[in-house]
């Protein structure tokens, strides 16, 4: 087994990279992406430094785990960022704008209105009779206000 290890050169983790980088291609989400390039990295780096068999296998995964920390920083940051102004899946955002027409009469302070299939908790500033269209202007956790169209 040693012996294999110590045969190694750069041109087996040049091939491992490319391995990696094609069964990253089946879809795994990225999981394999850093891995193969780290092992690009190490091939290129065998090419111009002798290194022990061990010193590859620690430069490997020390340029896995660096690369895959700075990918998983980069993406966090990016994605909290964006889901401050992301309305997918997130119902209360796509509720404002949204104009409701009265079933029945409402009023004021706090009632129930029909928005799709659902009802909701709603508060409006005044009554309004029904049959009239009101617009869904703020959204507090699952208690809509409501005003109004004019």
């Amino acid at each position: 087994m040693f012996e294999f290890l110590e045969s190694i050169n750069h041109w087996h983790w040049l091939a491992l990279g490319l391995a990696l980088l094609a069964v990253e291609l089946l879809g795994t989400a990225g999981y394999f992406l850093w891995l193969g390039l780290s092992a690009m990295l190490v091939g290129i780096l065998l090419t111009f430094i002798p290194m022990s068999w061990q010193l590859q296998w620690v430069a490997f995964g020390v340029f896995s785990l660096v690369t895959t920390w700075i990918w998983w920083r980069r993406q966090f940051s990016r994605d909290k960022h964006g889901d401050s102004q992301r309305a997918l899946n997130q119902k209360e955002k796509q509720l404002i704008g949204e104009n409701v027409l009265l079933e029945e009469d409402f009023p004021a302070g706090k009632g129930r209105i029909k928005v799709g299939d659902t009802t909701w908790t709603a508060q409006s500033d005044k009554p309004i009779k029904a049959g009239v269209m009101v617009k869904i202007v703020q959204v507090d956790g699952i208690i809509l206000t409501i005003e109004e169209k004019i």
